[in-house]
């Protein structure tokens, strides 16, 4: 799902919260909305690490232009593709989260808050685009995918 989507989606959502529960306040609508954008950071990162540009314009351009070859291809053979492991996305992450709003700051809490909506609207998005649903946990996906699937690097 693309950067914007996502920031739309996650102001509707925080707003949505904001309205019902107003005690989460000005910052927790704000780490909401942020969190729920910012967690494709690892995206970017892959794309630095990888292709050794810092350029934002550059990665969103490359991951858009992969997207759209991907949606070119059948079902059955976007199946077969598994694309790269994001640390950002799967429940280690939201687990770690959970315990530094727990130990540290209850702001965490709001970051979790965000980061599990983009985790929502992701799993929503692939079930679109895929027959399987991966991205739940990091160490699922590294083990189902590293020797049945290669990945997909355009």
């Amino acid at each position: 799902m693309l950067p914007k989507h996502h920031l739309f989606l996650g102001f509707l959502f925080s707003l949505f919260l904001f309205i019902i529960f107003p005690k989460i306040g000005i910052i927790g609508f704000l780490l909401i909305i942020i969190s729920s954008v910012l967690m494709d950071f690892d995206h970017y990162l892959y794309y630095v690490f990888n292709k050794k540009d810092l350029s934002l314009k550059n990665a969103y351009n490359w991951f858009y232009k992969r997207h759209k070859k991907l949606m070119l291809l059948s079902k059955n053979k976007r199946n077969k593709i598994y694309t790269e492991i994001y640390f950002l996305h799967g429940g280690e992450f939201l687990l770690i989260l959970f315990v530094l709003g727990v130990y540290i700051s209850k702001y965490f809490f709001y970051i979790l808050i965000g980061c599990a909506f983009h985790l929502f609207l992701d799993i929503i998005h692939q079930r679109k685009i895929h027959d399987r649903l991966d991205r739940i946990s990091l160490i699922h996906d590294f083990l189902k995918f590293r020797k049945l699937r290669k990945l997909w690097i355009l």
